[in-house]
């Protein structure tokens, strides 16, 4: 194992999720108006790349990761510098331009429409001494090339020639991007790049170059007797082996829920196939994943085919956990109604704070989606809290908490509670990405709510005893399910209340 961080080196972009429902056609255009609810900021390019391998360090054993790229002194610049500098340590470099930013409009969950904008390319002037002395104690490189010049930076390719030969390199290209850096010890082109860079280097600008099986390692594996000759794979294949000879590089083509392809110049190339993902996905951010993975296995002293395996099992997890939409990033709700909160149902329909909770839950019942529940106090939100609505985000398409009022707080909790009042920790959990509404609920158990809300899944801590549920036959006369979730031990409000009140009285 190399004791160096993993390095990343590229463009990082600001990726922008506009999420809003859609109820009527533009009077003046036929198009659909989207009333946007939601807005979420992300890390994308290099940087989603390098947030991916930090959070892959703990099961890879990875270490810390530096991020090398361009960043612009513009507004947009100062949002991706507060992103980034949360999870990994960013080295600046010149940016000419503003930001670069793509915007995606999605309507129900469904995309819309996606914005491009921003010119900014990386200024290819010095590189600092701070980013020569990181490159130089690098565990590994990865390089995540968008093509907007940090990947073909003069002084950044220099230092990286003299280390290919020492230590893993990993190149994620882009086709607006150059030539991969000789000596890398793997090429991660998706199958769609893979054939325009053939095609390239075989001169063939209709991009149609031949797909026999001659040369490509299928002859003679048994694949070419399967029906596959002509197939995707088999141009994968050939594609890979074209890349691995004119790059000197292994080459490992991402062949989305085929999986990937592994070319080592070896007759026989090896196939990490993919587990199936059922129903819809976003497989935006995959690559990234891929590419963070593979390198985080390398500077560990993995084997390529070791990295190339474990790298289609994380970029499978990741996409079916959400993707890039999933990934850590800062959600603003909607500034006209920030909390999406009802009163009690008995208090009457006009009494609800904001009927956008119970609109969400009727479109995502009306397309056929899954309907996931949990309720609580939340007094003081802690680890174990967000352990918990992340673990129950996971069970459906959407996330309804369902919030004890400061009255029902006080009836179970007793007169020195609640700490923090109702409108803030409704607040506070509406700001959670993995929580999609909020409803406030008046008295000493959700059973009224759930009447009307008729989750499929009613979500509880490990911490309760199934016998303490009375809401529990609500939810299953309803249809729907309960569920206990492991619970964090050692997290409770009650306990950081007593252990603030020792430090007091001490």
């Amino acid at each position: 194992m190399r004791g160096g961080p993993l390095v990343v080196v590229g463009d990082t972009l600001l990726d922008v999720d506009l999420h809003g429902t859609v109820g009527r056609v533009a009077p003046d255009a036929p198009v659909p108006v989207v009333d946007c609810q939601r807005e979420r900021h992300r890390a994308g390019g290099a940087g989603l790349a390098a947030v991916l391998a930090a959070g892959l360090c703990t099961g890879l054993g990875g270490a810390d990761v530096v991020l090398i790229t361009a960043l612009g002194q513009d507004r947009l610049g100062a949002k991706l510098r507060d992103l980034l500098g949360r999870h990994v340590q960013v080295i600046p470099l010149p940016l000419d331009g503003g930001t670069p930013c793509k915007i995606r409009v999605h309507a129900s969950g469904q995309p819309v429409v996606r914005l491009d904008a921003g010119d900014g390319r990386a200024h290819h002037g010095q590189v600092s001494p701070e980013a020569e002395r990181a490159l130089r104690q690098a565990g590994a490189v990865l390089v995540a090339d968008y093509g907007r010049g940090v990947a073909a930076h003069p002084a950044l390719t220099a230092v990286l020639s003299r280390l290919a030969a020492t230590r893993p390199v990993v190149w994620d290209p882009h086709p607006a991007g150059g030539r991969p850096l000789p000596g890398s010890r793997l090429v991660t082109p998706s199958q769609g790049e893979a054939r325009v860079f053939a095609a390239a280097l075989d001169g063939c600008r209709d991009g149609t170059a031949s797909t026999g099986l001659a040369g490509t390692g299928l002859a003679g594996t048994g694949l070419a007797g399967t029906g596959l000759a002509g197939t995707g794979l088999a141009s994968a294949a050939g594609d890979a082996a074209t890349l691995s000879r004119a790059w000197g590089s292994a080459v490992a083509v991402t062949l989305g829920e085929g999986g990937a392809l592994l070319h080592t110049g070896e007759a026989v190339p090896l196939l990490a196939p993919a587990e199936a993902i059922h129903g819809p996905h976003d497989a935006c951010g995959a690559g990234d994943c891929f590419a963070a993975a593979a390198a985080q296995v390398l500077r560990s002293g993995g084997l390529l085919s070791e990295a190339v395996t474990e790298a289609v099992r994380q970029a499978t997890d990741f996409v079916r956990q959400g993707g890039a939409s999933a990934s850590p990033g800062t959600t603003i709700p909607r500034e006209a109604s920030p909390v999406r909160a009802v009163s009690p149902p008995d208090a009457g329909d006009d009494a609800d704070a904001d009927a956008g909770a119970w609109r969400m839950v009727a479109e995502v019942r009306a397309r056929g989606g899954r309907i996931v529940a949990t309720g609580g106090c939340f007094d003081l939100l802690h680890a174990g809290h967000v352990g918990l609505l992340r673990e129950a985000r996971r069970l459906g398409d959407c996330l309804v908490v369902c919030l004890n009022s400061d009255a029902s707080v006080r009836a179970l909790k007793g007169p020195g509670r609640p700490l923090v009042p109702a409108e803030d920790r409704a607040r506070i959990l509406a700001a959670l990405e993995c929580v999609d509404a909020v409803v406030v609920f008046g008295e000493q158990t959700p059973a009224a709510v759930l009447e009307r809300l008729r989750p499929d899944v009613w979500v509880k801590g490990g911490d309760y005893a199934p016998d303490d549920l009375t809401e529990a036959p609500v939810v299953r006369r309803h249809g729907g399910e309960v569920v206990l979730l492991p619970y964090l031990i050692r997290h409770s409000t009650t306990d950081l209340v007593t252990a603030a009140q020792r430090r007091v009285a001490s």
